[in-house]
């Protein structure tokens, strides 16, 4: 009688290696050109960073650089949702007066329009918020700016 073999077949492989995938994306980037701008730069790097150096040290540089902070510390402060809100809003309020259609509506009221317009409930409701919203603005806005809105929004001194 046969003995039985002892035969494991070895599993065939599906994924790919880290190597194989290195390799693939060195010829990826070598195809799209980035390999070659990768050596350009550091074979330039002197005069590439001179040029960089040069361009970050004119006022406006800098002010662009503390302007984008400054929003971005504002921004941290708002939840994503208000800002999402805020954003269609503006987009609802774009659409709408983009409108190139104009109907009788948009005649002059009148006396007795204006006298309806100020018993409109609806309007009232609508104009209030968006007059809290610009009166709070104008008093943000009569404040003066900081010298450094760095320290106004973490409260520690700072050199810069």
């Amino acid at each position: 009688m046969a003995e039985p073999l002892d035969f494991k077949p070895t599993p065939v492989r599906t994924d790919t290696t880290a190597q194989e995938e290195w390799e693939k994306l060195l010829e990826t980037l070598h195809r799209h050109g980035v390999l070659r701008l990768a050596n350009d730069l550091v074979a330039r790097n002197q005069d590439v960073a001179a040029i960089v150096v040069k361009g970050l040290q004119t006022e406006g540089a800098r002010n662009v650089m503390q302007n984008v902070s400054a929003l971005a510390m504002v921004l941290g402060k708002v939840p994503p949702g208000a800002v999402y809100k805020f954003a269609e809003a503006v987009r609802e309020a774009a659409a709408v007066l983009d409108e190139t259609r104009r109907g009788a509506d948009d005649a002059a009221p009148g006396v007795r329009g204006v006298y309806r317009l100020l018993n409109d409930d609806e309007l009232w409701r609508t104009l209030t918020p968006l007059a809290r919203a610009v009166g709070t603005f104008g008093r943000a806005m009569s404040q003066p700016a900081p010298e450094k809105p760095i320290v106004a929004h973490s409260g520690k001194p700072s050199d810069a």
